[in-house]
């Protein structure tokens, strides 16, 4: 009996030496995590029992530490979670490391070619949270150009001028003069893209009124034979109170100001808070929507798992989300290899969720998560091991020196 109890010990501590081996081999994979023996006894309705057996390896599932590689596509999980996979024959696998790469057809995939998922763009072009997870791609197609059709500015006219005095005149293209207290200008994109410089004059024509009048590129907006006027109108307080809402309603038509070949330029123009103070003319807030066509120059990765598209007209568009899955026992995930696990019975189905959201943990871009092997930890259980491994042999080595005394008696 001494022999086999000595050699499940051999075997045992032999699979712990394993185990050791293999977590101290991969001290430096990224997302790896460490896997611990347990032992248990073999009992047989004696006293003194059959020996050892393993009776299950566990892996850790600790985090990592974090730590930066300055490259966006390196990615890791700040939390819980892990990185939801499409393998090579479509099988669903589940990771902790992010290092991925874009390929030319746009499929964002790690060392292995394995694609990560997550949630798609619906027909508008939003990212579809809550949908069936998809393996993601990056679109390298143009963005097309937008016409403006909204502006809005925000703006102080100075109350202590005074109607009819210390204005300043402009000719425009169109042979109309301007007369003004102050301008302001700023661009805006017909439906070509084309970049279109729109000046603004301001008159003060009475105590708390005002006169705005227009051009693009140079060129008067026209009322008939004179240049269009609107008309603003402020409180005793200083607050616009016309027109209605802060906007004007704004359309040069592209037969005369555009030169043809595209559509008229139409759009509101929202004064909404802008004042009259006894302070310099000034603009302390401009916005416009509209933009010119653009190229991919480069995606960068939000902490909520967003991969963003931005473009050379300084325009970002999302190409989808990246979606975390979390267990109800991780512990239970069955190791596949290259650092990836699949899912099982004793893991619980996957809970699939946006980053951040939940008990998930959010996404680090230009980092990697770590192993999580302690190596001091790791070389003392080595020698503890060793140790017991050696204890074990020596019961064998004392028991055959037991069996050959007792066949020497004659």
């Amino acid at each position: 009996m001494s022999f086999s109890q000595a050699l499940s010990g051999l075997n045992s501590q032999s699979q712990k030496l394993g185990a050791i081996g293999n977590n101290i081999a991969n001290s430096q994979t990224v997302g790896f995590k460490g896997s611990n023996v347990q032992f248990s006894d073999v009992f047989a309705n004696s006293r003194v029992g059959l020996g050892t057996r393993v009776s299950a390896v566990l892996q850790n599932f600790n985090e990592g530490n974090i730590e930066s590689t300055s490259r966006n596509l390196d990615l890791a999980v700040a939390g819980n979670g892990f990185f939801r996979f499409m393998d090579s024959s479509g099988e669903v696998v589940y990771s902790r490391n992010g290092q991925l790469t874009m390929k030319a057809n746009g499929d964002l995939v790690n060392a292995q070619g394995f694609q990560i998922m997550g949630y798609g763009l619906n027909a508008q072009g939003q990212v579809q949270v809550g949908g069936q997870p998809v393996p993601l791609n990056v679109s390298a197609e143009e963005l097309a150009a937008s016409a403006t059709t909204r502006v809005g500015t925000t703006l102080n006219l100075d109350a202590r001028k005074v109607e009819g005095e210390d204005r300043s005149t402009v000719e425009t293209n169109n042979g109309q003069e301007i007369d003004y207290h102050y301008s302001n200008n700023f661009t805006v994109y017909d439906s070509l893209g084309n970049p279109r410089n729109i000046t603004v004059y301001y008159e003060k024509v009475d105590a708390n009124q005002w006169t705005a009048r227009m051009t693009l590129d140079g060129q008067a907006l026209m009322d008939g034979t004179d240049p269009r006027e609107f008309n603003l109108e402020f409180n005793a307080n200083g607050q616009l109170v016309t027109p209605a809402n802060g906007t004007l309603g704004i359309t040069f038509d592209s037969a005369t100001y555009l030169g043809g070949g595209t559509n008229d330029l139409e759009f509101d123009l929202n004064l909404a808070g802008s004042t009259q103070f006894g302070n310099s003319s000034t603009v302390s807030s401009l916005t416009q929507n509209g933009y010119t066509s653009g190229t991919l120059v480069g995606i960068t990765i939000n902490e909520d798992g967003t991969i963003m598209r931005n473009y050379s007209n300084e325009e970002s568009r999302p190409a989808g989300q990246i979606a975390l899955v979390s267990f109800r026992n991780p512990e239970g995930l069955t190791p596949a290899g290259d650092n990836v696990w699949r899912a099982s019975n004793e893991s619980g189905q996957e809970l699939v969720g946006a980053p951040g959201t939940g008990l998930l943990g959010s996404i680090v871009s230009g980092a990697v998560e770590t192993s999580n092997v302690d190596m001091a930890r790791e070389l003392v259980n080595m020698i503890v091991a060793q140790r017991a491994y050696q204890a074990n042999s020596q019961t064998i080595k004392t028991q055959d020196e037991l069996l050959q005394t007792a066949i020497n008696l004659r």
